[in-house]
């Protein structure tokens, strides 16, 4: 025994590095935890894949993570016996990237969080997410509160993410603050020109976004913003409380008007000319986050455009789904900021976003507990503000969209194509040789009912504005970089989506 224990002793010093190695750098998960599929290297084929060339029928071959291949027509003899899934019918589309998401991670899990979040996500064929500074608690907006957001995200995440920086006034005008949160790896940064009601996420004006702007210059990435301002109010709210109803939409939609979003965007313009070409913020670019007027803000930013500012508009699925009046007195679930405007916007809106003046869409998703939903007293002056929509955005989109005779190629552009560019992701958002394989297939024409019985994956579904509707678009299968993230209601065991830091 004395001699076995002295054969070990010189190599306890080994065993306890090799420990500490283990330990600082764990395993990675395997394929088999990572995916659905046991395979790294095999092709996707279907009669319908959505594409930049537009659609074909033909088949993608995807290895380590990416697509290395695409054929078209006769390509059953170029794969020899290689491993094929076959869709069909089934149409084969990039996966859909949201730039615009609310996770919540860190501080404020109970509200929704990356786990089930980016399962949603997964779930409904997203395959990236950027996640904005706010909500999470303490907001992004220093490089130590985006390092605790980079560790919240570690394995916990299942599809991609990236992540927004927080433009606020205690770092707009701090030159070095700014540097290091994009050094850090944010793709761009966010503000709010109205309260957020966030307390560690204060409101910026002109003079914070034109100084933000031209440290984005140097970085080439863009400036998202929250676009209403204040106004004073005329009318309903002039009136005593007790003639108020705070149960009533209306009473809610008097509180923020579109005036609002005009003012914002009148001011925004006062700097972004600062991006045009020559412009001492030149290589920075202006996005203007869930537009809902559409009259007089989106006239502002066509103008905009046409005098060479660089600027893009988003719009939500919730302003495109649903209208005023079709929302009852004390549906809290609908409230969010900007607010559901009337029918007849609703139609410009889609009108502007078939026309190419609206660039892309998002969810806006931006959960909460249900108790600050306040779906039992249904008060909208009080309740939280924000539509809780990750997983249904692309049959949303479809469902509503048919009326006005929507392509998959609108789809793939609005979802995937400008998203990607917007956030810098010039490996994603098309189906394309040399690009992750982020890939989500769906069934266009499947009708399902969001009641108890279907799958749903968002921490608090009563909470969700959708919830009842009857949608067409049924997700099969979701790929994240080769990985077979989701199938039908199963998920892969481990959660290996990749923090995406731009550098």
């Amino acid at each position: 025994m004395d001699v076995l224990k002295w054969r070990l002793l010189p190599l306890l010093p080994l065993l306890a590095s090799l420990l500490f190695y283990y330990i600082k750098n764990p395993l990675k998960p395997s394929q088999s935890e990572c995916s659905l599929l046991a395979h790294n290297h095999f092709w996707i084929s279907s009669k319908r894949i959505v594409t930049p060339k537009g659609v074909i029928s033909g088949a993608v071959q995807v290895k380590g993570g990416n697509i290395i291949s695409i054929l078209e027509e006769d390509w059953q003899g170029n794969v020899g016996t290689g491993i094929v899934i076959d869709y069909g019918d089934a149409v084969v589309m990039p996966g859909l990237i949201d730039v615009h998401a609310h996770l919540d991670d860190p501080g404020r899990e109970e509200w929704e969080g990356f786990p089930s979040g980016t399962r949603a996500a997964a779930a409904g064929g997203l395959t990236t997410l950027v996640d904005m500074p706010l909500n999470s608690f303490p907001s992004t907006v220093s490089e130590k509160t985006f390092e605790l957001k980079i560790q919240a995200a570690e394995k916990r995440i299942h599809v991609d993410v990236g992540f927004w920086g927080g433009l606020v006034p205690e770092n707009a005008f701090n030159r070095s603050a700014l540097d290091g949160l994009l050094k850090a790896g944010v793709l761009g940064l966010k503000s709010f020109m109205c309260p957020s009601g966030i307390n560690d996420f204060p409101m910026t004006n002109a003079g914070h976004i034109k100084e933000g702007l031209s440290v984005l210059a140097k970085y080439k990435r863009p400036l998202l913003v929250h676009a209403e301002i204040k106004q004073e109010l005329e009318g309903i709210l002039e009136l005593e409380d007790s003639a108020v109803d705070p149960r009533s939409y209306s009473t809610y939609l008097k509180t923020r008007p579109a005036s609002w979003e005009e003012a914002a965007i009148r001011e925004l313009l006062t700097v972004t000319n600062g991006t045009r070409t020559g412009g001492p913020a030149e290589g920075a670019h202006l996005h203007v986050v869930h537009l809902s007027d559409a009259r007089s803000s989106l006239e502002l930013i066509k103008e905009a455009k046409r005098s060479g500012d660089s600027i893009t508009v988003e719009t939500c699925t919730h302003y495109l789904a649903f209208s005023a009046e079709e929302i009852q007195d004390g549906d809290t679930r609908f409230k969010c900021a900007p607010p559901i405007r009337d029918a007849a916007n609703k139609e410009i809106l889609w009108e502007a976003l078939m026309g190419g003046h609206i660039d892309l869409l998002s969810s806006d998703h931006s959960p909460t507990v249900p108790e600050l939903k306040r779906l039992g007293d249904g008060n909208f002056l009080k309740a939280w503000g924000g539509i809780s929509s990750l997983q249904f955005v692309l049959p949303v989109t479809w469902t509503y969209g048919r009326k006005y005779g929507i392509t998959l190629e609108q789809l793939a552009s609005w979802w995937s194509e400008k998203p990607a560019k917007l956030a810098g992701l010039d490996l994603k958002g098309a189906i394309a040789i040399g690009n992750h394989a982020d890939i989500v297939v769906w069934e266009p024409e499947v009708e399902f009912v969001l009641n108890d019985t279907h799958p749903v994956y968002i921490k608090h579904p009563s909470i969700s504005a959708y919830m009842g509707s009857r949608l067409s678009g049924k997700v099969l299968a979701t790929f994240v970089r080769g990985n077979l993230v989701y199938k039908e209601g199963q998920h892969a065991r481990a959660a290996c989506g990749v923090p995406i830091l731009s550098r």
